[in-house]
């Protein structure tokens, strides 16, 4: 679904930027390039915005206050990958990059772990794609879902997240790394409560401690564990799931052991336009890392943070 309506928008915005410039440009092509200059600008406003109320929500969190060179590259970097991410990778390349499953090695072990990908709202596997050529070239089996319903509760994508962890262990002998970008981590907690032996009749009569072993690690970058004052404006389910305080969010934490943290790496940030305020992108007892100036898109491609969890992945 979200490519579909996202391949319609960027279908529509390319007829729309021809059809104003064939009308004008005859007529004056300053005002041709002027009415292209100002959609450009308005773009920009809108990818401004959001980084103005997470500046004001950030005001009494316990992280660095950036600066405004550090607000300018977050929101230019944020704009740039918005463009490339809904654009181009998810409205033209969700299945451009298949899932990759090489076949066991003759002792039935693969040479590298396994990795799940999960993203966010409002994507789909396409988001993933540099990270699919890069898991393929290092060896390591990967399989990237888009999460369905689109729009629907996050513990619907539950059993699909269980098949995918059981394919990748099933072509690599050990348990894979889930990685999830922002309601991703939201979805991989929602899988660990429905498969952890917590009275399910999904999990059957297996204890949480025989499942949790299913998972190496769970990566998290800018999940709103805690929720986010910016899902406040839409209202579909998932969303709703993931305001501030939500029921949704207070059942989770509640079913949750207490050491399940451990399981996780979440990384957050001061410039997360989209999840804030920063401390809700943390866990208890989790291994929480700051990442300063990257903006929500931008952490998942960001060199360093990116090789930060190749080395977790290889550990």
């Amino acid at each position: 679904m979200n490519a579909r309506w996202q391949r319609a928008v960027v279908l529509g915005s390319w007829l729309a930027w021809i059809a104003w410039m064939a009308w004008q440009w005859p007529r004056s092509p300053a005002h041709a390039l002027a009415g292209w200059a100002l959609a450009w600008g308005v773009y920009g406003l809108v990818q401004a915005l959001p980084f103005i109320f997470m500046w004001r929500a950030n005001r009494r969190e316990p992280v660095p206050r950036p600066g405004l060179a550090q607000l300018l590259h977050a929101w230019a970097a944020e704009a740039l990958q918005a463009c490339v991410v809904f654009g181009w990778r998810q409205p033209f390349c969700e299945h451009a990059g298949p899932d990759w499953l090489p076949e066991p090695s003759p002792q039935g072990q693969a040479a590298r772990r396994g990795v799940v990908l999960l993203h966010g709202f409002l994507c789909n596997r396409g988001f993933w794609l540099p990270w699919m050529r890069m898991l393929r070239a290092r060896g390591h089996a990967y399989v990237a879902l888009t999460l369905e319903p689109a729009f629907g509760s996050i513990d619907d994508y539950a059993p699909d997240i269980d098949a995918a962890v059981r394919r990748v262990t099933a072509a690599t002998g050990m348990p894979p790394v889930i990685i999830g970008h922002s309601m991703g981590g939201l979805a991989a907690r929602a899988w660990l409560r429905a498969y952890a032996g917590l009275g399910n009749e999904k999990a059957g009569t297996a204890d949480a401690e025989a499942v949790e072993r299913r998972v190496h690690r769970i990566i998290t970058l800018g999940s709103p564990h805690g929720g986010t004052w910016s899902a406040r404006f839409s209202a579909a389910d998932n969303a709703r799931q993931m305001r501030l305080g939500s029921a949704w969010l207070r059942a989770l934490q509640r079913q949750e052991p207490a050491s399940r943290g451990a399981l996780f790496t979440c990384w957050y940030s001061n410039c997360d336009s989209v999840v804030f305020p920063a401390r809700t992108a943390t866990l208890p007892g989790a291994d929480n890392r700051l990442v300063p100036g990257v903006a929500h898109l931008q952490m998942a491609f960001h060199a360093p943070l990116v090789q930060a969890c190749l080395e977790l992945l290889d550990a």
